[in-house]
């Protein structure tokens, strides 16, 4: 059985029903969150085993009947053991997630996919949303498998092979002058009739219980042991606050006992407004003006809707902020690929850039366990990286 309950501001705490389409607070203009009935007596046995993508934790997620459910096989992505990365670092235990193992390249395929999945049970087919690139290679591809439509705004930088990525999957693409906000505001103008159902980042509720699975896979593929640190590349935040979220949901049900791990968002050097907010103990981000091009398109976020959402996640797992240049990038890029073999996205490498500061810091110890999240595929962004 389905445990969905009711959606809930995330700021002001009003609840609203769950069977009437929604996108956010208007009052508070906040996130909606989806809650579940949860309680201790909910058995792991409700985890579909023979299932291996994120559909096996379908019970603890928004979709009530599975034939409403578009899937392409996303979710239930490796762990990777990097031993020679903890040998060479010291560190007890540093582990990969590799989410460019997802339909369309990326981990933007969960949140997505429950999204266009969502919609189909409320009878909504048409979707616009602005995108750095994976978001909108997602929602072209699941559309196109749910005989839908899509309307994608994209910055201008964006590289081309995301383009063709959605033009291949029958999206309407336009290209915007600027960074993601302007491409979003772009959009705003155009859908002011709201004929499109607008899937911006945690301007509906539905895409961060994708993201969310990302924590029950890590828990269970752990065997249920929380790492200490997770480290995560945070534009718009939706995965790192759906792990904190699924983690919160698992010790509800008595799934863990504790919640040991340290949340960790890392951004860049030119676009760093959760790192700002972080250092000045702020529970909001400020708009980040003129935001840099870097390799790194997903990070390129001067201000996400969620923002409240990623300072509390921060806040209340003990985590940290910190932000890396664009030569760190390009350099671990190299340096991890020549160790570990394995080719990093830009915003995986911001990750594996940070968890050496983070070490240097004396943040992780040597006794941690840490995993990295390796966002999307690298071969989207090679135009980027010459």
């Amino acid at each position: 059985m389905p445990y969905y309950s009711h959606l809930e501001c995330n700021h002001c705490g009003s609840k609203f029903d769950k069977n009437i389409v929604q996108n956010y607070c208007h009052t508070c203009v906040q996130p909606l969150v989806a809650k579940y009935t949860l309680d201790r007596k909910i058995p792991k046995d409700i985890i579909i085993k023979d299932r291996y993508d994120m559909w096996r934790y379908e019970a603890l997620l928004p979709v009530e009947n599975p034939e409403n459910i578009i899937s392409l096989g996303e979710g239930w992505t490796q762990m990777l053991h990097l031993k020679k990365t903890s040998d060479k670092f010291g560190i007890a235990s540093v582990i990969l997630k590799e989410e460019g193992l997802n339909p369309t390249g990326s981990f933007k395929a969960r949140g997505i996919g429950m999204a266009v999945s969502k919609a189909k049970e409320m009878g909504i087919k048409s979707f616009c949303i602005p995108t750095a690139g994976n978001a909108g290679s997602a929602l072209a591809a699941y559309t196109a498998a749910m005989d839908g439509k899509s309307y994608i705004y994209m910055p201008e930088a964006t590289p081309r092979v995301f383009q063709l990525d959605c033009e291949v999957m029958g999206a309407t693409v336009i290209k915007v002058k600027g960074s993601i906000r302007d491409a979003g505001l772009a959009m705003a103008k155009e859908n002011e009739g709201n004929q499109w159902w607008d899937i911006t980042t945690l301007k509906e509720p539905f895409r961060l219980e994708g993201k969310k699975t990302m924590g029950y896979e890590i828990a269970e593929q752990l065997d249920w042991n929380l790492p200490d640190v997770i480290i995560y590349p945070t534009g718009g935040g939706t995965g790192l606050i759906g792990i904190w979220k699924a983690f919160k949901e698992m010790q509800e049900m008595g799934w863990v006992d504790n919640i040991p791990t340290r949340m960790v968002a890392v951004q860049t050097k030119g676009c760093n407004p959760v790192v700002r907010a972080f250092n000045e103990s702020r529970d909001y981000c400020e708009l980040y003006e003129d935001p840099e091009e870097t390799i790194a398109n997903g990070l390129r976020v001067p201000k996400a809707f969620g923002d409240r959402l990623i300072m509390s996640t921060l806040t209340e797992s003990k985590g940290y902020a910190l932000d890396v240049t664009e030569k760190e990038m390009l350099d671990g890029i190299h340096e991890f690929g020549q160790r570990e073999g394995i080719f990093l996205s830009p915003e995986g490498s911001a990750v594996y850039s940070a968890f050496i500061k983070l070490i240097k810091m004396d943040y992780i110890k040597k006794t941690d366990s840490v995993v990295l999240i390796n966002t999307g595929s690298p071969y989207k962004y090679v135009e980027n990286m010459y």
